[in-house]
This record gives structure tokens, sequence and C-alpha cells, in this order.
């Protein structure tokens, strides 16, 4: 069943309270979604400083603490770790690729979840308002923010199941629903060199937005794309460090709602998660349309 949340901030003046609205939005959809949740927040200046890029992981065997040490060593640069169990997040003043490609020499089984520029990954089991609280999440800033709360139903449930799904820089999908020719299509990205983490669907689809995104395609184009190549019934709510999108099939069985004002984009599955946002009751409210691509730019 799987709940999605998101929130596009408009207003500077908001920045300070994205946590604390994600948190409520997530909240609201716990019972679509109680096995495990995971969050992504863009900007937030204790998690990915101003010119610093930051990698999200799970399954580090060594602590936080230690491992920035010895990143550190190994980058000849400060590196800071944060231990949001069972997230570490992981920042230095290097360039992304430098940053996650010392994280893999020094700590190769570990899972690379969330990483870029401005984006901080968050996953775990359990109930999403406790993760999100756990994690800190109401203290949180930032520009946007997405959540996830999952119903597993095509993979086990673990942390590292949980969406968002975030295989390229600064990018995340979730999704709500399910591909049925996802398999087809993992194979043909795997020979043309893509590589995967997980036996979820949901990355299938993440993965594929991901290689279109690297090779110049724009958002809205890669969703059209994904649109004209999977089967399914599914809500999608992918978002870059500049970018703020919603896409349904062409059925559009799976529940999704949209609000806008000036100040704000919010999207989630159901109104209720929308309800307490600031203006809610002069926002433009629509669902959206089977197959129509929508997407909101960080101006």
């Amino acid at each position: 069943m799987c709940g999605i949340v998101g929130l596009h901030l408009r207003d500077a003046t908001l920045h300070p309270q994205l946590g604390a609205l994600l948190s409520g939005m997530l909240d609201a959809m716990c019972d679509r979604g109680p096995d495990s949740a995971g969050m992504a927040v863009y900007g937030d200046p204790t998690w990915s400083p101003e010119g610093e890029s930051t990698v999200s992981l799970l399954d580090s065997p060594i602590p936080a603490t230690d491992l920035a040490q010895q990143l550190g060593v190994a980058l000849s640069a400060p590196v800071t770790g944060h231990d949001l169990d069972p997230t570490i997040v992981l920042h230095a003043p290097v360039a992304t690729d430098v940053l996650t490609a010392a994280v893999r020499s020094v700590v190769p089984t570990a899972r690379i979840i969330g990483f870029g520029d401005h984006l901080t990954v968050l996953k775990g089991m359990g109930n999403p308002t406790e993760l999100a609280d756990r994690f800190g999440l109401r203290s949180a800033s930032g520009w946007q923010g997405v959540a996830h709360t999952r119903m597993a139903t095509e993979s086990a449930v673990t942390a590292e199941g949980s969406h968002p799904f975030a295989v390229g820089p600064d990018q995340c999908l979730v999704h709500n629903g399910s591909f049925s020719n996802h398999m087809s299509i993992k194979h043909e990205l795997e020979r043309s060199g893509v590589s995967f983490d997980s036996e979820n669907d949901t990355e299938v689809g993440a993965r594929y937005v991901a290689k279109q995104l690297a090779e110049g395609v724009d958002l809205e184009k890669a969703l059209l794309m994904l649109n004209e190549t999977f089967d399914g019934f599914y809500t999608l709510l992918v978002s870059t460090s500049d970018s703020f999108a919603v896409v349904r099939d062409a059925i559009a069985c799976k529940p999704a709602i949209i609000a806008e004002t000036d100040r704000w984009v919010a999207m989630a599955s159901e109104y209720r998660a929308l309800a307490k946002l600031p203006g809610i009751d002069t926002a433009r409210i629509f669902e959206p349309e089977p197959e129509e691509v929508y997407v909101w730019h960080r101006q």
C-alpha cells in the first residue's frame, strides 16, 4: 500500500520548518506502511553543509566516528560522521565522486543509499514516526524533502529495501505500486553496464531515470520515457537538487494528491498528510492526471 509525502519550499522563510512539516506529513501516512521508512532532505546545514559533499550509508562495520577518522586520513581532508542508527551520514569538503570512492574503498561491504552536494538520505526499519524522531528529522531544515512509508510487496523488509532509492547524484525516487515488467528492464540495464544493489522493483525505476539524466535527458522527458517503458500500477515522486516531479501510470489507481501555493508545493498519497500545512486553506489542490508529468523547479 505504501505512503508517499513530499514538500518543495518556494519561500526561503519556511526552510527552517522543513523537517517539522515533513515529519507531520510522514506521521499521517504511518498506517500505509508500518514496516519501514525512508526520508531525504535537501540542504540541511548540519547533514549537508554548503560547499561539502554528503554520503549516506547502511551496514558499515565501522562506527561513524572511526569511519570519519579513517576517511579523513585517506582523503587528507576533514570528514564528519553522524551516527543516525542504522544510517551513517558523512560529509567532507571534497567532490562527491571522491568521497563515494573513498567510502567504497574503506568499507566495501557498506551500502551507499544516497550521495550528492545537497542530499541526505535516512532509512530504517520500524514505525516511521519513531524513525523520524530518532533521526532528528523534525529539526532538519532545507528547501525540499521527500519521505516514504513502506508496506513491502516485491522484496524483503529491510532498511536497504526502503525508499527513497537514491542512485544518482542528488536524485531520489519514491514509489507506491509495482512495476510488472521490471525484470526485463533490469536485464537490459545490466547489459548496458548498470549495477543493482537489491531485488526491489523500485530500484529498477530509479536506475532507469538516473541513466537518462546522466545521458543528458531532462527530468520531464525521463519520466515520459519511463511511462512508455514500464508496465504496472504506480505513483512516483522524483526529486533532484533543483526539481520536484510527480507522475502516475495510465490507470492511475494508486492515490495521489497535490497542493500548491506561492510558498510551497506538496504531494502525498492522501489529503490528510497535507491538511496541516501552512496556507492549505487557500492552496490549489488537485489529483494528478494519468501519465502526465508534473515538474516544479527551484528558483
